[in-house]
C-alpha cells in the first residue's frame, strides 16, 4: 500500500497533518517530526486504518 503525508494550510493559516496509507501507530511516528517542526498538535483523529494493525493482529493470535 502506498503511504502519504499531506499537510493542508487553510486561509486562515490554520494547519493540517493528515496521514494516508498508515496502519496502527506508524501514522504518529511518520507525522511527529513534521508536527514539531510546524509546532502544531491541537488534537488527534484517527481513521479506519489506525485500527487496521491492532485488528490483524489479534486475528493473528487467535489463530496460533
Amino acid at each position: 500500500m502506498r503511504t502519504s503525508i499531506e499537510i493542508v494550510v487553510s486561509p486562515k493559516g490554520d494547519v493540517k497533518v493528515e496521514t494516508k496509507g498508515f496502519t496502527g501507530g506508524d501514522c504518529r511516528a511518520a507525522s511527529k517530526t513534521l508536527e514539531e517542526a510546524l509546532g502544531i498538535k491541537a488534537s488527534d483523529q484517527v481513521t479506519a486504518e489506525f485500527y487496521q494493525h491492532q485488528a490483524t493482529q489479534t486475528q493473528q493470535q487467535q489463530h496460533s
